[in-house]
């Protein structure tokens, strides 16, 4: 790939999606989001399934208006997305039906059911993933307990990147750590848990070739390049990346030697480390972490926090009742208000669903006999101090499987914008901790095509080539010892609540 070159990442979350253009420079890259748009779902009747048709075409929308732009410059695409939905295609290669969204309530029951199938410590042992109630598995159980009659008619699953870069470039692959969030691939050998499958009567059939993050699937569609008037004679490779996009999103960091540990904060918060091999032990079980597959042969040791939905959903009730705070001004007024009143724990089911969050965090803190917040600065001030207090929490659990000494955390994602958050988290854990970029995902995803057609060679290089684009910000630790108590607040209070359940 020549300087001046440009590789286009579609960039697909939960809410909306973009296409994001990034130009080559030689010493530096340029990241230009071009298109943005909703991914939407639609309800019907008790299900809920995407538009996985509009998300195409705006897909098709944004890469026809990245072509008006660069022109041939344009060499390569890839996408990635969130994990585990996926499409259920026939042998002539036709989708069977929107996919279901993560959140259907067709998996109520599920791991209850494949647990008498397969004790849950053996499947953990044998895919390295949390047992989640929106997992593949027990998506795919579901429809083998409804009649299966999907997957009686189907030849082939593809997960959501999987499908668009089908229809994009007419190949069938399954990208590895899009593969890895699904309970049925095996992290230490990256092939299919067939075991798995097989105790929970799911055909093998139905998933076939994996493919590496950097795998070029083949060149843009000839039907699709006329349809969104691609040059006459141009030569656009379709990359599978790291399809995850959190894969995505801890391949463009702009991490050196050595700096493991990574925070991708946004309305949920994954913290863990890049590891040589997965830790498929009890103990990671019991800690709540699961072993995702990355760019470079990587492993994405992490568990799931929730990030920043308390403070999301006090904007949205706020505003509601008619007051619009940006996220700067709510961030502005928790750092006025006074510090360590009180503590909750962000991943208490008390705040699993959207809902006048501001009352749900008073009611914590009634209940738990704590001081009540009454302003709005405070109620945000709780809230960012008690994820953060959380982020500790899970940074001594994280420590205990490293191998190594964890100096430092890299924070990527809408979240790292949050500046007091940034310094709040540096002050809990002790460590410096850097802030960016904000275009992590699609940064990985453009660095790891650079890689695929030989514009770089490695995942060091592409992050040096980040490092030279890209500014970041350090916070480095204040009041340690006050941030000390207040974890220790919350510790007490986490295994309270747990001692009261079992």
């Amino acid at each position: 790939m020549d300087t001046g070159s440009v590789a286009l990442a579609v960039d697909l979350g939960a809410s909306s999606g973009r296409v994001v253009a990034g130009e080559f420079k030689g010493e530096s890259l340029e990241i230009v989001e071009l298109h943005r748009f909703p991914t939407r779902n639609v309800s019907i009747g008790e299900s809920c399934y995407w538009d996985v048709l509009f998300i195409y075409s705006e897909i098709l929308e944004g890469v026809s208006l990245a072509l008006k732009r660069y022109g041939e410059r344009v060499k390569s695409i890839g996408v990635d997305t969130w994990g585990v939905d996926y499409g259920w295609l026939d042998q002539d290669g036709n989708l069977l039906g929107n996919p279901h969204q993560y959140r259907d309530s067709r998996t109520e029951g599920m791991r209850e059911l494949a647990a008498e199938l397969m004790e849950e410590e053996e499947i953990f042992a044998e895919t390295g993933i949390q047992p989640m109630f929106f997992n593949t598995l027990y998506q795919v159980l579901s429809e083998r307990k409804g009649g299966e009659a999907l997957m009686k008619a189907a030849s082939r699953l593809l997960f959501m990147p999987d499908l668009m870069n089908y229809w994009l470039s007419g190949v069938m692959a399954n990208e590895r750590t899009i593969a890895s969030t699904s309970q049925m691939l095996k992290p230490d050998t990256g092939e299919w848990a067939l075991e798995v499958l097989d105790r929970m009567g799911i055909p093998g059939h139905l998933f076939g070739d994996i493919v590496e993050p950097g795998t070029v699937l083949g060149p843009l569609r000839k039907s699709v390049g006329q349809e969104i008037g691609a040059p006459v004679g141009s030569d656009i490779s379709v990359v599978a990346v790291g399809s995850h996009d959190t894969a995505s999103a801890v391949a463009g960091r702009p991490a050196k030697a050595g700096q493991r540990a990574f925070l991708s904060s946004g309305t949920w918060s994954l913290l863990g480390i890049e590891a040589d091999a997965p830790i498929l032990s009890a103990e990671a079980l019991a800690e709540g972490f699961s072993n995702e597959m990355g760019v470079g042969g990587k492993v994405r040791f992490l568990t799931n926090i929730c990030g920043l939905w308390l403070i999301q959903e006090c904007r949205a009730q706020w505003a509601s009742e008619g007051e619009e705070l940006s996220y700067a001004e709510m961030a502005r007024i928790a750092e006025d208000a006074p510090e360590f009143t009180a503590v909750v724990d962000p991943n208490d089911p008390l705040f699993a669903q959207a809902g006048d969050m501001p009352q749900k965090i008073c009611q914590y803190c009634m209940d738990t006999g704590q001081v009540v917040p009454e302003t709005k600065g405070q109620i945000l001030r709780v809230a960012t101090e008690s994820l953060a207090a959380k982020y500790r929490l899970v940074w001594d659990k994280l420590r205990s499987f490293s191998d190594e000494p964890l100096a430092s955390l890299n924070v990527v994602g809408g979240g790292c914008q949050n500046e007091f958050l940034n310094q709040c988290t540096a002050n809990a854990l002790g460590v410096a901790v850097t802030a960016g970029p904000v275009e992590a995902t699609a940064i990985g995803n453009v660095v790891t095509q650079l890689q695929a057609v030989g514009a770089i060679d490695s995942l060091e290089e592409g992050r040096d080539l980040v490092r030279r684009s890209v500014e970041t910000k350090t916070f480095t630790p204040e009041k340690m010892s006050q941030w000390s108590g207040y974890v220790e607040r919350l510790r007490s209070l986490v295994e309270s609540q747990k001692s009261q359940t079992v």
